[in-house]
């Protein structure tokens, strides 16, 4: 894989994640009643990723990173279309642990990629010209989705989320 080819892939994952990370805070709130819900909601994330990230690299090294991207991408975008249907806390605390493995996923994949696709002469400059497309990738869809979520509704946000997901992984998986 070219660097090229994995920060095209890489930006729309950041734009599909922006579009809707920021705000899907918003819908925690309309389910839960207080701020230790959403603790546990980001923790359970968190600690579930921290658990992952060991298998996750075996895994990499095995079957290799395609395999994983297209795992998370397509996961990911399952994943979103079931919140804008949550009703229950509990839901919330399901869906976070699914994204807290599939985050580990792309973490540790994005790391592995990138230490097997850059020239370890120019490792720095390269990792950067990465980050900052993936960051104007997500600044402006975190803008975008603000507006979005005004003129439509905040359900919107995860369609259009779960379709950037589905068009990341169709594109990797159509490269290499």
């Amino acid at each position: 894989m070219t660097l090229r080819t994995f920060i095209y892939y890489q930006t729309m994952l950041m734009i599909a994640s922006s579009i809707v990370f920021p705000f899907y805070i918003l819908l925690l709130n309309n389910v839960g009643h207080n701020y230790a819900q959403f603790g546990w909601a980001y923790g359970l994330f968190a600690l579930t990723a921290a658990i992952f990230y060991p298998l996750i690299g075996k895994i990499a090294d095995k079957i290799g990173d395609k395999a994983l991207f297209v795992f998370y991408s397509f996961g990911m975008a399952l994943i979103l279309l079931f919140f804008p249907i949550v009703s229950e806390v509990w839901h919330v605390y399901i869906l976070q642990i699914m994204m807290g493995l599939l985050g580990a996923v792309q973490k540790n994949t994005e790391k592995t990629t990138l230490a097997r696709t850059v020239k370890k002469e120019t490792a720095g400059k390269e990792i950067g010209t990465y980050h900052v497309y993936t960051g104007i990738g997500a600044a402006v869809a975190i803008i975008l989705a603000g507006y979005i979520v005004d003129f439509l509704t905040i359900a919107t946000i995860f369609y259009l989320g779960s379709i950037m997901y589905i068009v990341s992984g169709c594109y990797f998986l159509r490269r290499r």
